[in-house]
C-alpha cells in the first residue's frame, strides 16, 4: 500500500512522540493512577443526608418568602383590585411608571434618595475599615474587648430608640448639642440639617458592627508576615499599608458591591420617624413615598410600580459596581 506524504508525516510524528514520552528504565516515579470514580448522587446524598436536611430548611424558606411573592409583581402592570384578583384586573402596561415619572415630587425624591445613600456610603463605608485597623493594633486583650463591646452596642438599639435619643439631644430646649454650643436651634425644622443627622447617626450605630467582618479577616492573617516585617524594620504604618490593607481588600470590595446593590434603599423607619413637614425638601425619599401610596392610600399597583422601579435601579447599580470592581481589582463576586 502506497502511503501519501501526509500519512508518512503523521507516522513520523507519532513515533517521535512515543520516544519522548517513553519512561526511562531508572525512573522510579509511580505511574499516574486513574481518576477516582465519582460516587452516584444517591450515595452522596445518603452519606451526608444530615447536612442536606439542614440545607433544605433555608432553601425552602428562601423560596417561600423570596420567590413566591415575586408572582405579585405583575400588579405593577395592572389596575389591581382585590375583588377582581390578579388576572381579573385590567392590564395597563407602563401607565403607573409614567405616572410616577410625571409626579411633581419625582425629581426631589430621586435627588434625596441618591444623595442620602451616597453620603451614607461615603462616610459609612471607610469607617468600619479604619476602626478594624485601629482595634487590630491594640495589644491588651481586656481593653480590646471593652472597646469592641462599646462599639458594637449601638447596633442593638432599635431605630425607634435612636430617633428618640436624637430628638432629645437635638432639642432646642435642654438638648445636649444646644447646651454645648449655647444655641437654641430646632434642627428638625431646617431641611439642611436632615442629611447630616441621618448619616451621622447611621455611622454611629452601624460602624462598630460593620468592623466585625474585617476583624475576622485580619485574625486570619499569617503572623509570620508581621514578624518578618518587624525584622525588616517596617513601622506600624508600613505593616498596615502592606499587610493589613491588602488582606482586607477583597472583603472591602465585596461589601462595596453589596452596598451599591442597596444604594436606593434608604432606611424607611428612620426617615419616617425624623421627617417633619418643614424638612421634606431633603427627607422626602422613595421608600416613604411607597409607604404613603401603598399603605395609607391603598394604591397597590402604583406603589408596586414605584418599588419595582427602585429595585431595578439597585440591580443595575449592582452589576455596574461589580463590573468596575472586577476591572480595577481583578475581584469579581457576581
Amino acid at each position: 500500500m502506497i502511503k501519501t506524504p501526509r500519512q508518512n508525516n503523521e507516522e513520523r510524528n507519532e513515533k517521535m512522540t512515543a520516544v519522548k514520552t517513553k519512561k526511562p528504565a531508572n525512573d522510579k516515579t509511580p505511574a499516574p493512577t486513574p481518576a477516582k470514580q465519582q460516587l452516584p448522587l444517591k450515595r452522596r446524598l445518603a452519606r451526608c443526608w444530615e447536612l442536606y436536611l439542614l440545607l433544605l430548611i433555608p432553601v425552602v424558606l428562601t423560596f417561600v418568602y423570596k420567590y413566591i411573592p415575586m408572582y405579585g409583581i405583575q400588579i405593577a402592570f395592572r389596575d389591581y383590585s382585590a375583588n377582581r384578583g390578579f388576572f381579573g384586573s385590567k392590564w395597563v402596561g407602563f401607565d403607573w411608571f409614567k405616572r410616577f415619572f410625571a409626579a411633581p415630587t419625582f425629581a426631589r425624591m430621586m435627588k434625596n434618595t441618591v444623595l442620602i445613600s451616597l453620603y451614607s456610603l461615603l462616610w459609612g463605608f471607610p469607617v468600619p475599615i479604619i476602626l478594624s485597623l485601629i482595634i487590630n493594633q491594640l495589644r491588651f486583650p481586656r481593653y480590646k474587648r471593652v472597646v469592641q463591646t462599646v462599639l458594637y452596642a449601638p447596633h442593638f438599639i432599635s431605630i425607634m430608640v435612636v430617633c428618640g435619643m436624637l430628638k432629645i439631644f437635638l432639642s432646642p430646649s435642654g438638648g445636649l448639642i444646644n447646651l454645648l454650643f449655647g444655641t437654641k436651634i430646632d434642627f428638625f425644622i431646617y431641611s439642611e440639617y436632615f442629611r447630616t443627622i441621618y448619616v451621622a447617626s447611621g455611622v454611629w450605630q452601624d460602624a462598630g458592627w460593620g468592623c466585625i467582618i474585617y476583624l475576622a479577616t485580619l485574625a486570619n492573617v499569617d503572623t509570620s508576615l508581621y514578624e518578618a516585617a518587624k525584622v525588616d524594620g517596617a513601622s506600624v504604618f508600613k505593616r498596615i499599608l502592606h499587610i493589613d490593607i491588602p488582606a482586607l481588600l477583597p472583603m472591602a470590595i465585596l461589601n462595596l458591591i453589596m452596598s451599591a446593590g442597596g444604594l436606593m434603599n434608604v432606611g424607611f423607619e428612620k426617615v419616617w420617624l425624623l421627617q417633619t413637614d418643614l424638612n421634606k425638601a431633603t427627607s422626602d425619599v422613595i421608600a416613604v413615598y411607597v409607604y404613603q401610596q401603598g399603605i395609607e392610600r391603598a394604591n397597590y399597583s402604583y406603589s408596586t410600580a414605584v418599588g419595582l422601579f427602585n429595585t431595578a435601579i439597585n440591580l443595575v447599580l449592582l452589576f455596574i459596581v461589580n463590573k468596575i470592581a472586577s476591572k480595577t481589582s481583578e475581584v469579581d463576586f457576581v
